[in-house]
């Protein structure tokens, strides 16, 4: 459960959020990396997916950095392990995003840390797609579990 304070620090998130930067984004259907982005994707969402593979997902060009990415972005979605989300928070402050979102599994201080003193809101260790449900504003994404990478 969520405290009253935490749900509604989240669901500011989502009133002020349009794009979502989603790196480590997976072309795999079976994986987290696709199902969430596809979910947000339906309800509303813009993703943009960023993996160093490039091509296309989801209907969209796929980043193969967030430093290519040239519209602005209001969340930037991790879907690779801690040790990377410093380097991934350095380049979300470059591209002016809002907010750092760590999906469930993930912990960085060291990422929280820069993106807080640059002013971007952190979510850590929570699945955005779950998150969106139990806010109550969407059905849920059907995951089958909840990977990180």
């Amino acid at each position: 459960m969520l405290d009253s304070a935490e749900s509604e620090r989240l669901l500011r998130i989502y009133a002020q959020t349009r794009t979502i930067a989603v790196v480590g984004a997976s072309a795999d259907a079976s994986k987290a990396a696709h199902q969430i982005p596809r979910y947000r994707q339906s309800q509303g969402y813009r993703i943009l997916p960023v993996n160093p593979r490039g091509g296309e997902l989801l209907g969209e060009h796929v980043f193969r950095a967030l430093g290519e990415i040239d519209v602005p972005v209001d969340v930037v979605e991790v879907f690779r392990p801690a040790q990377e989300a410093p380097e991934i928070a350095r380049q979300a402050i470059a591209i002016g995003a809002k907010a750092l979102w760590l999906q469930l599994g993930i912990v960085s201080e060291e990422a929280r840390r820069l993106a807080e003193e640059a002013g971007l809101t952190v979510v850590m260790d929570r699945c955005m797609g779950a998150t969106h449900a139990l806010l109550g504003l969407g059905p849920g994404p059907d995951t089958h579990g909840e990977e990180t990478t």
